[in-house]
């Protein structure tokens, strides 16, 4: 027999496994429900009928002054008048259910029997005759119904679980056979939910199924069909089998699947979204490879600007500075022509265009190949970015609706513990796998179930503000000494270019010196962090989760404002006057900075995980003999992410092979990172769950990072004037004035598409337009925030008004108890009395 199961883990009676109409939530349907069912399918008439039956048996119960037996599945409570003495129940079945006891009244037992979560399903038998009905409702929505007399009384709903004998194992056979041929006739969709809502326990749900498809095959096998319809069955048996198969295979593709499990199930769900974090950047920069490789790499590879003999040789010092011979590559900026690509018009001018660093060009317009790389270059740029955004919000409003679902711990741990494991997986190493990441969550959610907050009296919180306030101080006030620092250090550098540009230097030592920047700006994104986290020590926390997103929150303080003033030093010094410090070609010279710093930022990761994680773990085993490791930072290293992907945005304009860079690094990283944490690192003395983790990550990839590079992209496109020496917008005042030629050209040359350029005047050369599209953008994810927040906040007044309603049962049966009990007591002392006299 299925037994009810409490989940609420905070009620007191847990242990005394108490059963309560609460409890019997979603296993048994009401009394009444079922008189709405007939009267919705049947009509009233057969609704009368149903209550005069209840009303029939209330009238018969009514008549008696105790309740001379009850059937109840696992409580047998049997109450007999035996001169006047009333007898108890057994100790073992008192044990069992605190509301069922020696003293309740007849009134209020009645009641409880009454109630709707305790009228079905007191038996087998009942459940069955009530699903009975239930498929002869599926079967005859068309027909008109049968009255509920014509039925044997065996037939029908049981009523009421008190006061009733059990079936009979005649009418137990008759009707689950009657149930079998009604199963029998559903579709296969309503008889799988049939099934799951009958309160039977598992056997006996697949006994049935067993019986309803031995009778469906039997009748089949006697019944012809016809070769049509046996080959329509085999086409489609063959057609859903491939298509699971192809759905298969397509899941045995996901990318770190198996690796992904495995730190899931040891470390759980934060440093899980850490790498589910890197994969999805590394999906961005795979989309902006195959744009800009398709649109402006390939392109200038098929058709490549003449080299000059004085070109530089590979000295190997160009992997750490990308400059030297990359700088005569596609790799940068200054090596895309300004012409059209078309090979009749190079030799028509007596050879190839120069278009290099350090080049001039030979202005070649060809109008047969409509093919212009300026304009290429613009386009493929500003699509690149604006599919990126629509991306990012799609990605972000989605991770919303994902991440703060309405749920409870206590929900989610019942489904984990019950529904969670996956039969079909069968090998040993799966298997395993399965169950430490079924283990971890379950102890995320146990946490998260037992975590109580800790009142603090006043001077405790004064004391927690002041230490809060100090940490927050530190960090701050560091943040501002390095952001200052690194200003004033950047301008010491462009100030020393403009020395060593005025003075002849070797080669080599100026190209190394470049790299002095960016292992400043690294080594302060790897020191300082370390700061933050001796901070957060020193604050406590109770609840890892704050913790982390504090650290998130500092980390995020830091980046943003190294990467402010690295900007304003590329575009307001290098770019304003790059003449001074002897750049023919600045965007090349901001593109290679880029490079240095992304791959400084890659280099200095590595320090951190070999200094930080590895030597780490062995001074502690080694050494101090302690089985400790050190913890996966996830605030660090999810902001480096960040730090980096920036950079990788930023650069696009200036090195359309960045993204590719910068795909190697995160495929590097990942299994770098991945290594390092299976083996030198522990999981969380505290487990906890983040489940808006990937959420947070999403948001802050897309409006720090991403907002910040496109307005440094924009800025370049539209107000900083171009090099008039290299590149394919030599000779314009601005980028954007590209496609303002383009228009311009076509109106020409075809009077009809005025309004195309109308539109491109409106549109796209006046900015404001832009700003419309990003408000629209931000008032959708801010209005689909505010819904969810909504229905969060609705489904948990719903959730407290489901828990009131309870307690005000267990309040209503005990005041009727407390009721009964003073009236009685007059009567035994008056008893009392007369016997004594």
């Amino acid at each position: 027999m299925a037994r009810n199961v409490n989940f609420d883990l905070n009620l007191p009676f847990l242990e005394a496994g108490l059963e309560s109409p609460i409890d019997e939530e979603g296993v048994h349907d009401s009394f009444n429900q079922l008189i709405a069912e007939q009267s919705h399918t049947g009509g009233l008439n057969e609704a009368f009928e149903l209550q005069n039956v209840q009303r029939d048996l209330e009238e018969e119960e009514e008549g008696q002054d105790t309740v001379n037996y009850l059937s109840y599945p696992g409580h047998e409570f049997r109450g007999r008048m035996m001169h006047g003495r009333e007898v108890g129940l057994e100790d073992e079945e008192r044990q069992t259910d605190p509301l069922i006891g020696e003293r309740w009244s007849s009134a209020t037992l009645k009641i409880l029997s009454s109630m709707p979560s305790r009228t079905i399903g007191r038996s087998r038998g009942a459940i069955i005759s009530q699903y009975y009905n239930r498929t002869m409702q599926l079967r005859r929505r068309r027909q008109s119904r049968p009255s509920i007399r014509d039925f044997s009384r065996s037939a029908r709903p049981s009523i009421r679980g008190y006061g009733m004998e059990t079936d009979s194992t005649d009418a137990d056979v008759n009707k689950r056979e009657r149930l079998v041929n009604n199963l029998q006739n559903l579709s296969v969709s309503d008889r799988v939910r049939m099934l799951r809502a009958m309160p039977l326990s598992v056997a006996e749900k697949s006994e049935l199924r067993r019986l309803a498809l031995q009778k469906e095959k039997h009748t089949l096998s006697g019944s012809q069909i016809p070769c049509c319809s046996r080959l329509k069955y085999y086409i489609i048996i063959v057609m859903r089998q491939s298509w699971y198969s192809w759905l298969s295979f397509l899941n045995s593709l996901q990318l770190w699947q198996v690796a992904l499990k495995r730190v899931s199930g040891r470390f759980g769900s934060g440093v899980l979204s850490y790498f589910l974090f890197l994969k999805s950047l590394l999906f961005f920069n795979l989309f902006l490879f195959l744009v800009t490789g398709a649109f402006l790499v390939l392109p200038q590879v098929v058709h490549p600007p003449v080299l000059p003999a004085w070109r530089r040789t590979f000295t190997g010092l160009e992997l750490l500075t990308g400059a030297g011979y990359f700088s005569d590559t596609v790799m940068y900026y200054g090596y895309y022509c300004n012409y059209t690509l078309d090979k009749s018009c190079q030799d028509s001018s007596g050879g190839q265009n120069i278009s290099l660093s350090n080049g001039t060009s030979l202005d070649c317009v060809s109008k047969q190949l409509p093919y212009k790389m300026p304009l290429a270059y613009f386009f493929t740029i500003g699509m690149s970015f604006f599919i990126t955004c629509i991306i990012l919000v799609y990605s972000m409003s989605k991770s919303f609706g994902q991440s703060f679902r309405i749920d409870k711990s206590h929900s989610i741990l019942a489904l984990k513990v019950f529904c969670s494991w996956d039969f079909k997986v069968i090998k040993r190493s799966s298997v395993k796998l399965m169950s430490e990441n079924i283990c971890t969550q379950l102890k995320e959610l146990l946490a998260e179930v037992n975590h109580t907050h800790v009142s603090k009296t006043v001077c405790q919180r004064l004391w927690r503000l002041m230490v809060h306030g100090l940490a927050w101080a530190i960090c701050i006030a560091s943040t501002i000494a390095c952001v200052l620092a690194i200003y004033y250090f950047s301008d010491y550098m462009h100030q020393n270019q403009r020395s060593a540009h005025s003075v002849s230097q070797d080669p080599l030592l100026n190209e190394a010196s470049l790299l002095t920047l960016p292992v400043v700006v690294s080594l302060i994104n790897l020191l300082l962090p370390g700061l933050f986290n001796l901070a957060a020590w020193m604050e406590d926390y109770d609840s890892p989760s704050v913790r982390t997103y504090v650290a998130i929150g500092r980390n995020l303080m830091l980046k943003v404002s190294v990467l402010g003033v690295l900007c304003f030093h590329w575009l307001g010094r290098v770019a304003a006057d790059p003449m001074s410090v002897g750049l023919k070609c600045w965007e090349s010279f901001v593109g290679q900075e880029l490079y240095r710093f992304l791959l400084m930022d890659f280099i200095f990761t590595l320090l951190d995980t070999l200094f930080g994680e590895f030597l780490w773990r062995l001074f502690s085993e080694k050494v101090l003999k302690r089985r400790r490791r050190p913890v996966f930072d996830i605030a660090r290293n999810v902001l480096e992410l960040i730090y980096g992907q920036t950079l990788a945005w930023l650069g696009v304009l200036f090195t359309p092979l960045l993204p590719a860079v910068q795909i190697l690094k995160l495929l590097l990283l990942f299994y770098i990172k991945k290594g390092s944490v299976m083996n030198n690192c522990q999981a969380p003395r505290r487990p906890y769950r983040v489940s808006q983790m990937t959420t947070i990550f999403i948001t802050l990839l897309c409006f720090p990072a991403f907002l910040g590079a496109s307005v440094c992209v924009t800025y370049t496109m539209w107000s900083i004037t171009p090099s008039s020496s290299c590149g394919p917008f030599r000779g314009l005042q601005t980028m954007f004035q590209s496609g303002k030629l383009w228009v311009e050209e076509l109106e020409k040359d075809n009077p009809n598409l005025s309004l195309l350029a109308r539109a491109h005047a409106y549109l796209v050369e006046k900015p404001f337009f832009l700003f419309v599209g990003a408000g629209i953008f931000l008032v959708v994810i801010y209005f689909h925030s505010q819904v969810v927040d909504g229905q969060r906040k609705i489904i948990s007044l719903l959730q407290e008004q489901i828990e009131n309603e309870g307690e005000d049962k267990k309040f209503v049966i005990t005041r009727l108890q407390s009721i009964h009990e003073q009236k009685r007591t007059p009567a035994r002392r008056l008893t009392s009395q007369d016997s004594s006299c």
